[in-house]
């Protein structure tokens, strides 16, 4: 129906308790219409919502949908007294069923309507994935740079350091990384069930299949652990001290697998991107060290918070000075690529850890391991060096 110009100059009017109004009757209509879309649409209607990641099934009663919740995380779904889950069930007028604390399983969301099954499964999503953001990491990914050769040089630089600097404000010898637990490493993870662990062992096995031994050449990669430098802006006022890593040849090979296993695992959806590139460094001072020789630090890599409230930095000008260089001897060397599992109660001493650590290899004309160790709750663990650029 047009509307003519006179409807506009001279509309209907209605008088109702001492006002007037206008009465506007195509647009009335239209608005009554799009109000009975939005709230009466039945549950065909729905199909084209974005809903392709997870499944919607119809029932005898309704529809469902499963979703796969490691048991640390119920209770964010669950709330203080139950008082999320009550509250997505009343708005989303759905039923949501939690396994009971502890046990794995799957979290089942009911309802009579699709649309409100959806709507439930969304928020609990958008509630898993920033409250996983809030974990402490539990593994990371890593490659060992423990051999004889650097720990030798690194003992040396450690006596050195402690022979001329050990007058330096905060210098002591609490504060080196365990010569046998020098790494560089990659990123982190938030794994909270054997699930997720073994998701993340599948993926590190398919990298290494995919791209890791071609850029490798099927040859071992020699590296330069050579100078040192600090994170923060001010040597004298220091906290990590790390040893920078390159390629003995000069290539970017080894960058270049380090930035590719990131992406995977970005893409995958274990591990938060948080640098364009991945910073090659091997930590070798560090005060968390100080408070605990043996401590890794729980930290929430986006926003660097320290478990420890307070850190007692170090003077590091004069140890910049000294340096510090190792070289990979190339007969006999081996590149490492470990993924390491800092949680696991496989393992309850240093030998047992020695003995089970479980590897995946390549052939032996390929001489390069691919590690997997387990480390306890309360064992001998792989110090880790906070910064904020890699949170490892």
């Amino acid at each position: 129906m047009r509307r003519s110009r006179m409807d506009v100059l001279r509309p209907t009017l209605i008088r109702i308790g001492g006002r007037v109004y206008r009465k506007n009757l195509i647009q009335e209509q239209a608005y009554q219409h799009e109000e009975e879309e939005d709230f009466c649409a039945g549950p065909s209607d729905c199909a084209d919502e974005p809903c392709d990641a997870f499944v919607v099934e119809e029932t005898e009663k309704g529809f469902q949908c499963r979703v796969e919740v490691p048991s640390p995380l119920y209770k964010y779904i669950i709330g203080k007294k139950g008082e999320t889950k009550k509250r997505l069930e009343t708005e989303t007028r759905t039923s949501i069923s939690i396994p009971k604390p502890g046990v794995e399983g799957e979290i089942v969301i009911t309802g009579q309507h699709r649309s409100g099954v959806i709507s439930a499964r969304t928020r609990i999503d958008v509630l898993l994935d920033s409250f996983r953001k809030k974990q402490p990491f539990t593994h990371f990914l890593s490659i060992a740079l423990n051999q004889p050769a650097i720990q030798e040089k690194f003992l040396q630089f450690k006596e050195e350091v402690l022979e001329k600097c050990s007058k330096d404000h905060g210098v002591s010898s609490s504060l080196f990384q365990n010569p046998a637990k020098l790494h560089l490493t990659l990123g982190t993870l938030v794994l909270l069930n054997e699930q997720e662990i073994q998701k993340a062992c599948d993926l590190l096995q398919r990298c290494k299949e995919d791209f890791v031994d071609q850029i490798a050449g099927g040859k071992p990669l020699t590296v330069e652990v050579s100078g040192v430098e600090y994170m923060n802006d001010d040597p004298a006022v220091t906290d990590v001290l790390y040893a920078k890593v390159h390629m003995k040849d000069g290539s970017d090979r080894l960058q270049v697998i380090a930035d590719q296993l990131v992406e995977r695992f970005v893409a995958s959806g274990l591990m938060l991107k948080e640098w364009d590139r991945v910073k090659l460094h091997a930590t070798v001072m560090n005060t968390v060290f100080r408070k605990d020789p043996s401590a890794e630090e729980r930290n929430n890599t986006m926003t660097g918070k320290s478990s420890f409230k307070e850190r007692e930095s170090f003077n590091g000008r004069n140890i910049l000075k000294i340096g510090l260089i190792s070289r990979d001897t190339p007969s006999g060397s081996q590149s490492w690529l470990a993924f390491i599992n800092l949680h696991s109660s496989l393992c309850r001493t240093k030998k047992d850890l020695l003995n089970k650590a479980g590897s995946l290899r390549t052939s032996t004309s390929e001489r390069c391991s691919w590690t997997r160790c387990v480390f306890p709750r309360g064992s001998p663990r792989m110090p880790l060096a906070t910064t904020r650029r890699l949170g490892s």
